[in-house]
């Protein structure tokens, strides 16, 4: 099951998508589909059977941005976190062949689209970094074993 925590730019990408759609794009492809329906046939009309799918798939996704976005938990940064491994940190790691990783941990419904250097609150990795320190080692469970890894910043920008 997936955690429903997001952080405040996360949930301001989500509002702005629903908005973006509902208001400007769903719009637009009803103008277009109504004049399409208007030409006549619909069944060999491409711009009419193009555009309603396009439509179906708008609704589909504010259907789901608007049961989402009321059960989301927005987590913004607590003077607490300062020094360990919480929701919304940029940690970066590195192994002991000197592999170094980069990333941020956020909810799970952040980590698609253009995301880069994000990690789900429920992976594996993020899970054994909660709570741990600059310095501490994170085992983490793979197919190819257990894996250490060496926490070498914490940071969380605000």
């Amino acid at each position: 099951m997936k955690t429903k925590l997001i952080t405040p730019e996360g949930y301001k990408k989500l509002n702005d998508e629903h908005d973006e759609l509902w208001l400007k794009q769903r719009p637009e492809i009803t103008k277009i589909v109504t004049w399409a329906a208007s030409l006549g046939d619909r069944s060999e009309n491409a711009d009419y059977q193009y555009n309603k799918r396009k439509l179906r798939e708008i609704d589909r996704r504010v259907r789901y941005l608007r049961k989402l976005l009321p059960e989301l938990q927005i987590v913004y940064y607590s003077p607490q976190q300062a020094g360990k491994v919480f929701f919304g940190a940029w940690v970066e790691i590195e192994n002991d062949e000197g592999e170094t990783k980069q990333f941020r941990i956020v909810g799970p419904e952040e980590i698609y689209g253009d995301a880069k250097g994000y990690i789900s609150i429920d992976s594996p990795m993020a899970r054994a970094l909660i709570k741990k320190e600059v310095d501490d080692v994170a085992s983490v469970k793979t197919p190819a074993g257990c894996k250490d890894w060496y926490i070498t910043s914490i940071e969380y920008k605000k």
